[in-house]
């Protein structure tokens, strides 16, 4: 259900709705005009310049079982070429003139670029199984420790890996392989996003067992905090390093993504997440303008003030986090959102033209708003309705009028 929504906004909405469905669902919009002035505008959505909000909510892959009426199947569209190949091209033919853009790739796989093998992850130093669920159709990190005691011992093995986390996450024909592929410029992947503390020590030990951890044995919380922090800043040291950078020319910026972060309260997250994302961004991002970014698809709207500490640079909270409530904490963080991601899936025609006005009209003055969902775009989420929202948008959403 849409939330803080204005009889204005609805009113607004449905008239732009109903000018669409006398165009054969096709909302009025001059394409040619809305790109162009997209592309400005998506460089700097603080710009004093911009023409209009950034759009955001750019159907993807995952919209094309929905608007070409066949069965879900996500791994038959990563792993068969020639079937994708065709159903993206069915797509673009489709996306081209619904929204003057093929959207999709259509170029065929090429001859494999050399690669590096593959490096271990923080949660294999914690020893969490990632597995792949078909129902979910994602992949899971497992438990690693029932028990405060099984945690302690999980976390003395990880002291001893810290000792040296480079021969641990490095397998072994790794120099073999970089003696190879660094004299041709190819470099190692840097280590420049991670799952959020919250979600990523829930996922080791379980959501209801983290809660009670940190209200009951704070000592042994705090142990699994900084053990965490210090995985983390060894891993990114490593990746530097082997990619050939210095402390003082590696690259700037690092990424969060903790759904979780809402299961604390803010004291709790104070206490526990805050050191672990603050002390990442002082390390990769110590300059204003540095990428602090934080993807949180749930209702935390609880912990923005604590989080703001952290001066982020950019969001994508969950559809409950207004724009209003997010500016008045984060003043130099780009607004990914705050479109319900459900009301796009679910083709709410009327509730996408009425959350984009109920956003802008909280982002006009001091804009930094670019128009996405509140997390993923699904499937489900059909071209008609991305016109909607580029009609909204060129019509109420200019900064030049």
């Amino acid at each position: 259900m849409s939330i803080n929504l204005k009889d204005e906004h609805i009113k607004i909405a449905k008239d732009l709705v109903k000018q669409a469905h006398a165009n054969d669902g096709l909302a009025p919009v001059d394409l040619e005009k809305f790109w162009a002035d997209h592309n400005i505008s998506r460089r700097d959505p603080f710009g004093e310049d911009i023409p209009q909000v950034p759009l955001g909510a750019i159907c993807n892959w995952e919209c094309v079982f929905a608007e070409l009426g066949i069965e879900q199947q996500w791994k038959k569209y990563r792993g068969n070429a020639e079937w994708r190949l065709s159903v993206s091209k069915a797509y673009n033919d489709k996306s081209e003139k619904i929204v003057g853009r093929r959207l999709l790739s259509e170029a065929r796989p090429g001859p494999n670029r050399p690669g590096y093998p593959g490096v271990k992850g923080i949660h294999d130093v914690f020893e969490m199984e990632n597995v792949w669920l078909d129902d979910s159709q994602s992949w899971w990190l497992m438990k690693a420790a029932e028990t405060e005691d099984e945690l302690k011992a999980l976390l003395d093995r990880v002291d001893k890996r810290l000792e040296n986390l480079r021969s641990f996450i490095l397998p072994d024909n790794w120099y073999e392989v970089k003696e190879k592929l660094m004299p041709q410029g190819i470099k190692p992947s840097l280590y420049r996003g991670q799952r959020g503390p919250v979600t990523f020590a829930t996922s080791m030990f379980g959501a209801q067992e983290l809660l009670f951890l940190i209200v009951d044995n704070p000592k042994l919380a705090a142990r699994l905090r900084d053990t965490i922090l210090k995985v983390m800043l060894e891993k990114i040291r490593i990746h530097d390093e082997e990619a050939g950078y210095t402390f003082e020319n590696r690259p700037r910026g690092f990424s969060f993504a903790d759904d979780n972060c809402v299961l604390l309260n803010p004291e709790m997250y104070e206490f526990f997440a805050l050191p672990i994302v603050k002390g990442i961004w002082d390390y990769c991002s110590p300059d204003p303008k540095d990428r602090r970014y934080q993807h949180s698809d749930s209702d935390m709207g609880h912990i923005v003030p604590v989080l703001a500490r952290c001066n982020l640079t950019g969001v994508n909270f969950g559809p409950g986090v207004m724009v209003d409530h997010i500016r008045k904490y984060m003043p130099n963080a780009v607004i990914n959102g705050v479109l319900a991601p459900f009301t796009y899936s679910r083709n709410e025609e009327v509730n996408i033209v009425a959350e984009f006005l109920r956003d802008f009209e909280m982002a006009r003055e001091k804009r930094g708003l670019v128009f996405a969902t509140a997390g993923s775009i699904n499937n489900g989420s059909r071209l008609t309705g991305m016109r909607l929202i580029m009609s909204a948008i060129q019509k109420y959403g200019r900064y030049d009028q």
